[in-house]
């Protein structure tokens, strides 16, 4: 095989035993890589009814043909499971170092399954793959759990572990890779937590096979020097990272503002892109082969705030800082520090945080269950709440079950701005209509990753559609869906791939993606079989949902979205019209009227139920 190594590492974690498998070449080709092979592994061998903190579901490790080869930005890594928070699928994304280093060791994908009677490790080095006992690590925080084991493996491996959060089951509780990133989305560190695997080392030297090294440098080549070109004219994602964009998101009236009441955050430039590059940004740092670097190394030098370490992000920004009604920077960047330490999802902590702002300010969740004041803009409540969090100590407890839970426990779910009980990213989407479609039927609940229409509604890649229509939106979302799942199996990161390897359209044609696949792996993929590579993907995690209990009842959104305007700025007197978009998008799906894929659809995949 090519672009493969075709192998898959199976740790039975009851038995303390790993074995290995070889991948079928043709469902290799069908489903790509990571994320597609790992729900067909899920969905052929776990319960999608199973409790997803048992023993029965199953954490899939999973990286992609493009991962570890010259494919700029070719160094992600998807873990895939049944969420704790949602119940739905988790399919969360990281890059840093870990996904090439793994892919190196001459393994696809890790799939865990049981549970340990006590706290593990996973040590793979090449062939050599062997489990240690982790008890001297359990309690330890993400940065202690990495230095300990570097020190006890090789001093060139990577580390993935959880923190305290995923120990103790913490519904929003991420992965944390090299230090600093996360594969945060859903709760994977639960599940993590609860099969008792505090980490997975990797150290390889095996290089993936190529079926056109030539043509695939040559092209990657190609595809550097035009990023480089782009940096040279003035990147804003190479000078502030991901940063830069709470005044474009403020400026269209759709940055997450006190639990989503309004989209215009009147403190956005204490929380933009120059204030950190300005005050706390030490260097831009990349992930493994990526020219783009939107990373940010960063240090707080303040008495009260103090720290060190990547970020804030974004949507750490978005979530912890304007939904959270908190305008401190520095406040930003130390809770956006302990996430990482502690291992905790920081989108669904600030958006759980800013869900109990409100109902405290509504006088529905009482001070003394709280423990303290909690209103709106208290950077000292968010970091210490953060910390409870994580430990699941007083009200961090409630916190630590995710918003939803959260707020039906008060009799107010409506305050919890959740699809599929999956916190809100920071897009509005009563001024961004594709991002509400999206929210509602990806198949992991509220994630931008799933789908990103924000590119043209927001940002204007690879063209700029208007954000207030929903004209077309069904058929852009029905694209954007499967071309981010062809870019998740493959192993590739979304910022470069939407913006240098599909076609210069707003249907994204997978131009230069399909030819970096084919000088990969040898396939003879077109751009249609491609990208129906991606559909096959999708449906298929979508017939798991279904077997799991989802309807097209949970094809939804908040009321705030679907019934209360936006108060103020450009998207003033706007909601979600869902209800109009949603039968369309079935429809273009090849669905029924109830959203389930129909007998027709699933024979053009070659899918069965």
């Amino acid at each position: 095989m090519f672009g493969w190594h075709g192998k898959i590492l199976r740790v039975d974690l009851t038995h303390e035993k790993v074995s290995v498998e070889a991948v079928d070449p043709q469902m290799a080709k069908d489903l790509i890589g990571g994320r597609g092979w790992a729900i067909r592994y899920l969905y052929d061998e776990v319960d999608p009814t199973v409790d997803p903190l048992s023993p029965e579901n199953k954490l899939v490790f999973g990286t992609g043909p493009l991962t570890a080869t010259p494919a700029p930005t070719g160094n992600r890594y998807m873990v895939i499971t049944k969420s704790p928070l949602t119940g739905a699928l988790s399919c969360s994304n990281s890059g840093g170092m870990f996904p090439t280093e793994m892919k190196r060791t001459g393994f696809d994908l890790f799939i865990f399954e049981g549970k340990a009677e006590r706290p593990l490790y996973l040590w793979v080095n090449d062939d050599q793959v062997e489990i240690h006992p982790a008890e001297h690590l359990w309690g330890k925080t993400v940065p202690e759990t990495e230095d300990i084991l570097l020190e006890e493996t090789d001093p060139r491996a990577k580390v993935a572990c959880i923190g305290p959060a995923g120990e103790r089951l913490v519904k929003i509780a991420a992965i944390m890779n090299d230090k600093h990133r996360a594969a945060a989305r859903s709760g994977v560190g639960a599940v993590m937590g609860s099969k008792m695997l505090k980490a997975v080392v990797v150290r390889g030297t095996k290089k993936t096979p190529l079926a056109e090294p030539q043509a695939m440098r040559e092209l990657c080549k190609l595809v550097r020097s035009e990023v480089n070109a782009d940096v040279k004219k003035g990147s804003s994602l190479r000078e502030y990272g991901t940063a830069y964009v709470p005044p474009v998101t403020n400026e269209m009236g759709i940055l997450p503002t006190r639990n989503f009441q309004t989209g215009v955050f009147e403190g956005v430039d204490n929380i933009n892109g120059p204030t950190l590059t300005e005050k706390y940004l030490i260097r831009a740092k990349a992930c493994f082969g990526c020219p783009i670097a939107c990373g940010r190394d960063t240090r707080v030098d303040d008495p009260v705030y103090g720290g060190e370490g990547e970020g804030p992000e974004y949507e750490t920004i978005a979530a912890l800082g304007s939904s959270c009604g908190l305008d401190n920077l520095a406040a930003v960047a130390k809770a956006n520090y302990v996430c990482n330490e502690l291992g905790v999802d920081t989108i669904s902590m600030g958006v759980t945080l800013s869900c109990a702002m409100e109902m405290y300010e509504r006088g529905i969740l009482p001070e003394s269950d709280v423990g303290r004041p909690l209103p709106f803009g208290d950077a000292d409540a968010v970091i210490a709440l953060v910390k409870k969090t994580a430990y699941r100590e007083g009200f961090g407890d409630a916190l630590a079950e995710g918003s939803y839970r959260l707020a039906e426990k008060y009799g107010h779910p409506e305050f919890s701005i959740t699809a599929k009980k999956l916190e809100f990213p920071g897009y509005d989407p009563r001024g961004a209509k594709g991002m509400g479609l999206l929210y509602a039927t990806s198949n992991i609940g509220a994630s931008h990753m799933a789908g990103d229409l924000a590119y043209p509604e927001v940002f204007g890649v690879p063209e700029r559609i208007d954000p207030l229509t929903i004209k077309n939106k069904p058929h852009l979302i029905h694209r954007f869906e499967d071309a981010f799942a062809v870019i998740d199996a493959a192993g590739l990161c979304v910022f470069l791939s939407v913006r240098y390897l599909f076609d210069p359209h707003i249907d994204l044609w997978p131009t230069r993606l399909t030819r970096l696949m084919n000088h990969a792996t040898g396939a003879g993929y077109t751009e249609e079989t491609l990208l129906q590579a991606g559909e096959r993907v999708f449906n298929l995690e979508r017939l798991f949902l279904l077997k799991a209990g989802f309807t097209k009842d949970d094809d939804t959104l908040p009321r705030r979205m679907l019934e209360e305007p936006m108060p103020e700025g450009p998207a003033k007197g706007h909601i979600v019209e869902l209800d109009q978009m949603l039968p369309e998008f079935y429809r273009l799906r090849g669905w029924d009227e109830d959203g389930v894929p129909t007998d027709a659809k699933l024979a053009e995949l070659g899918l069965i139920r």
